[in-house]
This record gives C-alpha cells, sequence and structure tokens, in this order.
C-alpha cells in the first residue's frame, strides 16, 4: 500500500464537505442532500488543521489547505443566506 499523502487526506475533506452542502451526490447512497450542519463542522475541522499544522506545510499543502477552506466556505455562505 501507498504511504498516506496529506494532499489526499486534505482533498478528501474538502469532499466531504461538498456532499454536505450539496455539490456532489453521497456516493454510498447517490443522493444529493444539503446538511450545513455538517458542513460546517468539516470546515470547522479543515480550519483547525490548518491552524495546528501552521509552519509545518510545504508551500504546495498550504495553497491546497488554503484553496479549499476557502472554496468550501464560500459555498457554505451561499447556502447558509
Amino acid at each position: 500500500m501507498d504511504e498516506p499523502k496529506f494532499s489526499i487526506f486534505l482533498t478528501s475533506l474538502g469532499m466531504q464537505a461538498m456532499i454536505f452542502l450539496g455539490e456532489m451526490p453521497n456516493p454510498v447512497n447517490n443522493e444529493t442532500k444539503v446538511e450545513l450542519s455538517r458542513a460546517k463542522y468539516m470546515i470547522d475541522t479543515i480550519a483547525m488543521i490548518k491552524e495546528k499544522t501552521q509552519g509545518n506545510l510545504s508551500a504546495e499543502e498550504q495553497k491546497l489547505i488554503d484553496d479549499i477552506l476557502c472554496g468550501i466556505s464560500l459555498k457554505y455562505a451561499e447556502k447558509n443566506k
């Protein structure tokens, strides 16, 4: 098996947030459903990871976490108006 990669981990968290925002169907049941409280939890989790890894990320990893957090936060704000 391959070693875990931080970028894949972050991307999977971002995808979970997109599922909870109703932007992607849930792969388990193929349903698209907006669950804002669960999306907010994922956003907060990614923000916590960003804070806890501050100064320990490569430039590429930092850009990835910033891009994911920005994208899902904007979608959350759109859905939560």
